[in-house]
């Protein structure tokens, strides 16, 4: 298996892989596209036309020839300062608890790092997530979009990070539209 930057030719691959990963879960989006796929699948389009995105946060997994798992970090802030917001993080379902995931993500951390930023959040389970040094936002001053998340949003500090970066994150524009 390979991780590596997305190509403009996979992009159809990580529509269907996201889909595929999030069709029939409890917590996904609900369709926006007549296609009836889950909204994860519209958000990373949405995401990719966006201000909020950064090339180089945009990974795939690939083997065998097939695109089998998409991860993304995109522009966020903390009270206007940038940070990053990782998801979603797809696999396709006959690959999942193979490792795909925790090699995208950990592809996706080192990327930021290497990019100078300073923290990433996540809204995800924590005791997945707690393995990359993720723990809860709150711990490090950073407030969620929506109070109700509780311990599941979640932020990990970077190679450039600030203590002094608090505040409330906003994910990029699209995250809203859903």
């Amino acid at each position: 298996m390979q991780i590596r930057q997305e190509s403009p030719d996979d992009v159809a691959a990580i529509r269907a892989v996201t889909a595929a990963a999030f069709a029939g879960m409890a917590h996904s989006m609900p369709p926006v596209d007549p296609d009836g796929v889950p909204g994860e699948a519209s958000l990373v389009g949405w995401l990719r036309e966006s201000a909020g995105w950064i090339p180089e946060l945009s990974l795939v997994a690939e083997a065998g020839g097939q695109i089998v798992g998409h991860a993304v970090a995109t522009r966020g802030t903390v009270d206007g300062e940038p940070a990053l917001g990782l998801g979603p993080v797809s696999v396709a379902p006959d690959r999942q608890g193979g490792g795909v995931g925790s090699a995208l993500v950990r592809g996706v951390i080192a990327a930021a790092d290497e990019l100078g930023e300073p923290l990433m959040v996540l809204l995800g389970e924590p005791a997945y997530y707690s393995r990359f040094g993720f723990r809860p936002a709150t711990e490090l001053g950073i407030a969620s979009p929506d109070p109700e998340w509780g311990d599941y949003f979640q932020a990990r500090p970077l190679a450039a990070y600030d203590p002094a970066l608090t505040g409330t994150f906003r994910y990029a524009e699209p995250f809203t539209r859903a």
